[in-house]
């Protein structure tokens, strides 16, 4: 039997989840968590199989799922974490897959693709859904286009309005450093101001 937590904000979806998982004879939904750090107690407490991560948590921000994530492979007896979601742009797969994921899915995909990608993270294999796959893939054919993930995660500080002395106390870095991340940016991007690197990321799907 394969035991499973559930991390969503939303109720709704956490129900239709166990709707579905409750079909089959192999999979058990052992609990339900609303928040990050409730997933994290849970995945400790319930010593599940997998447990299938959103990204975003309301209040907890859109790093909450991926923080949660890596706090649970953190963990002594670590489950598999399966993340499932809304959103797929380069920032996000990359901080989940870097985060410990096993394996990516979007909330759109079939019924069928999402049990065979429970059953597949629970043997410890990786579970992409293809449209992640090929994004990935995408990314090692043009490495030299592609943004680091310290370089997505500093874009995304940017997005959000902090200044480099913001940014760099939230990453612990110096701001000289902070400073290069960006101009490494701005050329990757083919940009030369803040505004417009946030712009042409959002066109790329490399940020929400």
């Amino acid at each position: 039997m394969i035991r499973l937590v559930l991390a969503d904000d939303h109720p709704i979806v956490r129900a239709g989840l166990r709707a579905l998982f409750e079909l089959e004879p192999d999979l058990e939904v052992v609990a339900e968590a609303g928040t990050p750090d409730e997933a994290v107690r849970l995945a400790e407490r319930e010593h599940p199989d997998v447990v299938l991560m959103d990204l975003q948590f309301g209040a907890h921000g859109a790093s909450g799922g991926a923080e949660a994530t890596r706090a649970i492979r953190g963990l002594a007896h670590p489950p598999y974490v399966l993340v499932l979601t809304n959103y797929d742009s380069d920032a996000d797969i990359l901080g989940a897959i870097e985060a410990g994921a096993s394996g990516y899915l979007l909330k759109d995909a079939p019924p069928s693709e999402l049990i065979a990608a429970v059953r597949a993270a629970a043997a410890g294999e990786s579970a992409l859904a293809p449209v992640i796959a090929s994004r990935l893939l995408d990314r090692m054919r043009i490495p030299q286009t592609a943004l680091s993930a310290r370089e997505m995660e500093v874009l995304g500080y940017v997005a959000e309005g902090k200044t480099n002395a913001e940014i760099a106390s939230a990453l612990f870095l110096s701001e000289t450093t902070v400073k290069s991340h960006l101009g490494h940016v701005f050329t990757k991007l083919g940009v030369t101001t803040r505004t417009a690197a946030v712009a042409e990321a959002r066109e790329r799907g490399i940020l929400r």
